[in-house]
């Protein structure tokens, strides 16, 4: 198609290049080796976009970034100013208001629990203890059945805490144990459990005056909600309704936090799906459960090698040397001259002369 051009040489036809592609050439060598961005996007932009995009989570960082994280928590937390005379005339007021709506209930919970002693200290060691494995479970359940829906997730967990420890600062709140004159039972100091770390032993390493908001409601809720979403099992999405509920009956009842901190902890979870959204263009449980690279089963190495289909120019092994179309002759064999033309061979013309001679003789 104008590629090529033929040319007579001694009776035979070449090939060769064409004036139009002679042409061409040089323009062709001239061109740039590297097309230019078709987006046009600069580099800031595309990195902003690419962590926009949910990608393969890490191990080692998402562990690394959990331990800074809590760690930063806590010290933030704990540095907030207790403003111990702040804290109780703010539960006074929460107590008031309570009182005015008629869901004040906090302390008729906190004496019916506390009469049943399994109860209550199987709340305590709940308060104490589920905060921290629950949530850390549903992170490393998320990690491994859900790592398109992880970092989103995540981000969730984490401007929920981010906000609570601006509440923290803004509002100190002492928890219903704490209040003066009121007839709160400190279920941790009577039944000599450790399911509180502002009492005990541990009161003076974390401030006791951080109420508001609960993040045993914040935290306990995003795991709810995660597993209703995200799990297929209806017993597991059940559970993960009961938790949070279950978890607002213990804070209650062991005098920790009124309701009305709970709704705080729900406002900081709203806030942090709010962030999400915006960042990922999508609620978690709608983007995709899988990103290229951390498929469930996924191959590696020779398995995956061994799963793909080979290319049609590559030899299979052990097939490098090819077949002769024609076999010659074999080493040390003389070849047999070709026959004269116009002569056949005959039948049984296949004796050698010295044997035919001898019969003529």
């Amino acid at each position: 198609m104008g590629e090529t051009q033929v040319t007579a040489q001694e009776g035979r036809s070449t090939a060769g290049p064409s004036p139009i592609a002679a042409e061409a050439a040089p323009r062709t060598a001239d061109a740039p080796s590297t097309p230019p961005p078709a987006t046009g996007k600069t580099g800031w932009q595309a990195r902003i976009r690419s962590l926009r995009t949910p990608g393969r989570p890490r191990l080692w960082f998402e562990i690394l970034l959990i331990a800074v994280s809590y760690w930063l928590y806590s010290l933030v937390r704990n540095a907030v100013p207790e403003q111990k005379a702040a804290a109780l005339r703010n539960a006074d007021w929460i107590w008031s208001a309570e009182k005015s709506l008629g869901l004040a209930f906090e302390e008729t919970v906190n004496h019916a629990v506390n009469s049943v002693t399994w109860l209550i200290v199987s709340m305590n060691y709940y308060y104490a203890t589920l905060h921290f494995v629950v949530t850390i479970g549903v992170l490393v359940w998320l990690f491994r059945r859900h790592p398109g829906r992880y970092a989103a997730t995540r981000l969730v967990l984490f401007a929920t805490t981010a906000v609570a420890l601006l509440g923290y600062y803004l509002y100190p709140l002492a928890p219903p144990r704490l209040m003066n004159g009121a007839n709160f039972i400190d279920t941790v100091l009577v039944h000599e459990t450790w399911g509180s770390m502002a009492s005990g032993n541990f009161k003076n390493m974390s401030n006791q005056y951080a109420a508001m908001p609960s993040m045993h409601i914040g935290w306990s809720l995003w795991c709810g909600l995660t597993i209703f979403a995200l799990a297929s099992a209806p017993w597991a999405r059940i559970l993960g309704l009961l938790y949070p509920t279950l978890t607002l009956v213990v804070i209650v009842a062991t005098a920790n936090h009124f309701w009305l901190d709970a709704v705080g902890g729900m406002a900081c979870l709203a806030f942090g799906y709010a962030v999400s959204r915006v960042w990922y263009g999508s609620l978690p449980h709608r983007l995709p459960k899988w990103v290229p690279g951390a498929r469930k089963g996924r191959l590696t190495g020779l398995r995956a090698a061994a799963r793909l289909p080979r290319p049609a120019s590559e030899p299979e092994p052990g097939a490098d040397a090819e077949p002769d179309p024609k076999p010659g002759p074999k080493p040390g064999a003389e070849a047999e001259p070709d026959p004269k033309p116009g002569t056949e061979a005959k039948p049984g013309a296949d004796a050698e002369p010295e044997a035919a001679g001898a019969r003529r003789s």
